[in-house]
């Protein structure tokens, strides 16, 4: 049983890095929409646990910094973007590490909800969820700066410009990045609490699960 969970957990995290390589929608400075990217790790979460779930989201996490290493680079560079050791470290961390750790709690309702389904898709928009508070608070706390900026850009002047009057400076990095990573994540929340129990179903009649 362990040999098979092992392997399973394995072919999961293959499986979530193929499909987050597949990105129909992408945004300039990090995100972007993939095919149900998510779902194998969430599943994880689902089958084995939460430990085992967010074991799988940390080596996830750790292969996705691999895939960014570019962008993670341009963390630690001189330049306009570099950052203090300690912030860049800590970008990394959350962006990365626990992001992608949290979608370990996938199946946090698996005894709780009676039918599986649902107990699927609660757990997806759970950790999902979970996913998104954490790239807001990174990017509100590391990259706030930018909202002034971002909401002045050519297609976001009448929105932008509303936002900017009626939120305080305080607010208006939290506003900013729930708005840019809002643009991906909640795409991908949906996703993976539609995909998410459609597979699942499939593979348990399989018996694969």
């Amino acid at each position: 049983m362990e040999t098979k969970k092992l392997v399973t957990s394995a072919m999961m995290i293959s499986i979530a890095t193929v499909l987050s390589m597949i990105q129909p929608f992408q945004l300039p400075f990090g995100g972007g929409i993939t095919v149900a990217s998510m779902v194998p790790i969430v599943l994880a979460g689902y089958m084995y646990g939460t430990r085992s779930g967010m074991l799988c989201g940390v080596i996830y996490g750790l292969v996705q910094m691999l895939l960014g290493s570019r962008v993670v680079a341009a963390f630690f560079l001189p330049g306009e973007s570099k950052m203090t050791f300690s912030a860049a470290i800590a970008v990394c961390v959350l962006d990365y590490i626990v992001a992608y750790t949290v979608l370990g709690f996938g199946g946090v309702f698996r005894d709780r909800v009676k039918s599986v389904s649902l107990s699927v898709i609660l757990g997806a928009i759970l950790a999902t969820g979970l996913r998104y508070v954490v790239h807001i608070l990174s990017g509100a706390v590391f990259f706030g700066s930018w909202a002034e900026w971002f909401f002045t850009q050519e297609g976001f002047y009448d929105i932008g410009g509303y936002i900017m009057e009626v939120c305080s400076p305080k607010i208006l990095p939290w506003i900013y990045s729930g708005f840019y990573n809002g643009l991906y994540m909640i795409p991908e929340i949906v996703i993976t609490a539609v995909t998410a129990p459609l597979i699942y179903r499939i593979c348990e009649k399989r018996n694969k699960l």
